[in-house]
């Protein structure tokens, strides 16, 4: 079979804050085994941001706060080969080496996927992948700009400090969007040359079938139809 590798990505200050509430909910990633090259990172590699059971009620500097909070950063790590920096082995390499070859690891593979969309461009998500998959959604995307994570109110200070946080992420959704639009603005140019093209496919056809109900006798066309004129008038 060919599989096709496709994803959402979001606003990183508003996929942050919408992970927080998710966790503050109680949610937790505990069944997650974190494989790489064959194993899942030990408790010194990945330690956890909390002693109990979950982290309900965490609030936000709480979350922030902790340096192995696997929300930062989540979309490049998410989307990069981590077997290229060793893992969750922090100690492979220095981190700016690791930062720059993950950042271009998840840019890579973005660009090589089928599909991805931009969760803030819902209908031109829709029409490209409609468009990419030859497939017809039974209704329209809806742009939903009202959510969890659009009703926290934070500050300056704090909105700064999650860019921070997420600066890798930062990166990597500019280039998404660019790319995005890129995509898109192709494939709506060869939608308009492909229906300019049945256009004109159309008016040759119409052309050729109007050719084909009138054809054009040899001889004196003129003179035939004058003669069966008077004939009929003799008749009469």
């Amino acid at each position: 079979r060919n599989f096709y590798y496709i994803t959402m990505l979001r606003d990183p200050v508003s996929r942050y804050l919408s992970e927080w509430k998710h966790v503050q909910r109680g949610a937790t990633w505990k069944t997650s085994l974190h494989m790489c090259d064959g194993r899942s990172p030990t408790p010194d590699e990945l330690p956890t941001c909390y002693p109990g059971d979950d982290w309900s009620g965490v609030s936000l500097r709480e979350f922030m706060d902790c340096t192995y909070n696997l929300a930062n950063n989540r979309q490049v790590r998410m989307l990069a080969d981590l077997s290229l920096v060793g893992c969750y082995n922090l100690t492979f390499m220095n981190e700016s080496e690791r930062n720059t070859i993950l950042l271009q690891s998840a840019k890579n593979n973005l660009k090589n996927m089928a599909f991805f969309g931009l969760t803030e461009f819902q209908r031109k998500t829709q029409f490209l992948f409609e468009r990419t998959f030859n497939l017809k959604f039974i209704s329209p995307f809806t742009q939903f700009n009202i959510t969890r994570a659009s009703n926290v109110d934070i500050n300056e200070g704090a909105r700064q400090r999650i860019e921070e946080l997420n600066f890798l992420d930062m990166q990597l959704y500019e280039y998404a969007k660019d790319l995005f639009q890129q995509r898109y603005h192709h494939t709506k140019q060869l939608e308009h040359q492909r229906d300019r093209q049945k256009r004109r496919e159309g008016r040759r056809l119409q052309r050729e079938h109007r050719g084909h109900r009138w054809p054009k006798e040899d001889g004196n066309t003129e003179g035939a139809v004058t003669e069966d004129y008077n004939s009929q008038v003799v008749r009469w």
